[in-house]
């Protein structure tokens, strides 16, 4: 009989939190904990393992569970092995999933975050039913997922779907945190928000509510409160940014013709102010076959569950042996 629970887990660079998922999307219970804390992997897993069966025990899921499933940064679905993420405190490649599953005694599959969310929108969310779209994470970073055919594409290294690094300046574009110039991430990230504030700050002489913060600390979530107060700056640095996103996903169209662009992350909060240029600056630049095709659209799932959700997705696919 199948087990009627899996375990998510969400590994970032500061926190990582995990869950209980039923199979209707349900998070029995969570909680978190720190993953810089531990200087040595082994000692991290160590809490992990705690603090999952203390919750596990509480919540009478002992026995009940039937995979594990784990959005973790520059993780490799082929081989369980995060290589070299720049955001945590372990260095070279960590075959994460073999340690987690042979420390919990239970089969465990891997996957870079991005491809997690996705995989948790198809499962639970707003691409349920849909067999082609793409899942844009709009955070610190831009993250993708892309599905096809109903199948995650994994490349044949496992690590397709970098859209947040596709080039969108090709001169004087800026540097981006993966050491090339011009990528997306670099203008439609939250960080990137900021920095089109810091610029158009300095360029620029026009009155702004963002002139009375400190330049060099601002944040997008500074740029949204101003242009919600109405300032006209403010509001044009997110028509700039989401026109730059617009055409890279009317670029992104010609490659998989989506169904749908779904849309997740700290950024998508700006409502209106971001979705509008994104989808005039689609229209206006999607190749003529496309047009009217693909929706553009908000991620369903709430924000505090959504990367145990997709994390946990994966816990699905592990073949109950029961």
């Amino acid at each position: 009989m199948a087990k009627p629970y899996v375990i998510g887990i969400d590994m970032g660079g500061t926190n990582t939190a995990f869950g209980i998922v039923d199979a209707r999307g349900n998070v029995i219970a969570s909680d978190s904990i720190k993953t810089v804390k531990h200087a040595d992997i082994n000692d991290y897993i160590d809490e992990l393992h705690t603090e999952i069966t203390r919750v596990v025990t509480a919540n009478d899921a002992a026995g009940k569970i039937q995979g594990i499933g784990i959005g973790a940064p520059n993780a490799n679905y082929y081989t369980g092995i995060i290589e070299d993420a720049p955001n945590l405190p372990w260095k070279g490649p960590i075959p994460f999933a073999n340690m987690i599953s042979e420390k919990f005694g239970i089969p465990c599959i891997i996957t870079n975050d991005a491809n997690a969310a996705a995989i948790g929108e198809m499962t639970y969310g707003a691409a349920r039913g849909m067999k082609d779209f793409i899942m844009i994470t709009l955070g610190t970073g831009v993250g993708s997922g892309i599905v096809i055919n109903g199948q995650m594409v994994y490349g044949h290294d496992g690590f397709a779907g970098e859209l947040g690094h596709v080039i969108v300046k090709r001169t004087n574009g800026r540097v981006c945190g993966c050491g090339r110039t011009g990528c997306l991430e670099a203008y439609c990230s939250a960080t990137g928000v900021a920095r089109t504030a810091r610029e158009f700050l300095e360029i620029r002489d026009d009155e702004s509510k963002l002139r009375n913060y400190d330049i060099e600390s601002i944040t997008s979530k500074d740029v949204y409160d101003c242009a919600i107060a109405g300032d006209k700056l403010a509001k044009e640095i997110f028509d700039y940014t989401g026109t730059i996103l617009g055409e890279a996903l009317a670029d992104f169209t010609a490659f998989s013709s989506p169904e749908a662009f779904v849309l997740f992350g700290g950024l998508t909060k700006s409502g209106d102010l971001i979705m509008n240029p994104i989808k005039e600056a689609y229209e206006k630049n999607v190749l003529g076959i496309y047009k009217g095709k693909t929706k553009i659209m908000l991620s369903e799932m709430k924000e505090s569950d959504a990367a145990i959700l997709g994390a946990s997705a994966l816990g699905w696919e592990v073949k109950d042996t029961d």
